[in-house]
C-alpha cells in the first residue's frame, strides 16, 4: 500500500477553526473521494493529532493499492478538481503552503 500525504504548513486565520474543518469535510473530501482506486482518505486536524506530533493545521492522506494507481492519480482530471477545491478553502481560511510529495510505502504480512 502507498500513502500519499499533503501536509498543510502554516496557520489558520484567527477564529476560522470551525469553518475550516467544516469546509474541508464538505468541499475538499468529496472531490478526492471520487478518485477511482483510492482505498481510504484520512484527515487529521491539528486538534486531533497525537500528543507530540507536528503541529500542522491539517494533514490529508490518501491510501493507494500500488504505485501504478498513484501515477494514474497524478494525471487524472479529478486531481485538478481536488486541487481547485483545496485551494479555494485555503484561500478563505489559511496562510501558508501545502507540501504534497511525502509518500510512504507499507507492506503488510498476511495474518
Amino acid at each position: 500500500m502507498i500513502t500519499r500525504y499533503a501536509l498543510f504548513e502554516g496557520t489558520l486565520h484567527e477564529g476560522h477553526e470551525e469553518a475550516f474543518r467544516r469546509d474541508v469535510l464538505a468541499e475538499i473530501l468529496p472531490v478526492w473521494r471520487r478518485f477511482p482506486g483510492a482505498l481510504a482518505i484520512h484527515v487529521t486536524f491539528a486538534e486531533d493529532r497525537d500528543e507530540g506530533a507536528p503541529e500542522y493545521p491539517l494533514i490529508l492522506a490518501i491510501d493507494w493499492p500500488d504505485m501504478a494507481t498513484v501515477e494514474a492519480f497524478l494525471t487524472h482530471p479529478i486531481r485538478k478538481e481536488g486541487r481547485a477545491a483545496t485551494e479555494a478553502v485555503l484561500a478563505r481560511h489559511f496562510t501558508g503552503r501545502i507540501h504534497h510529495h511525502v509518500t510512504s510505502a507499507h507492506t503488510f504480512a498476511p495474518t
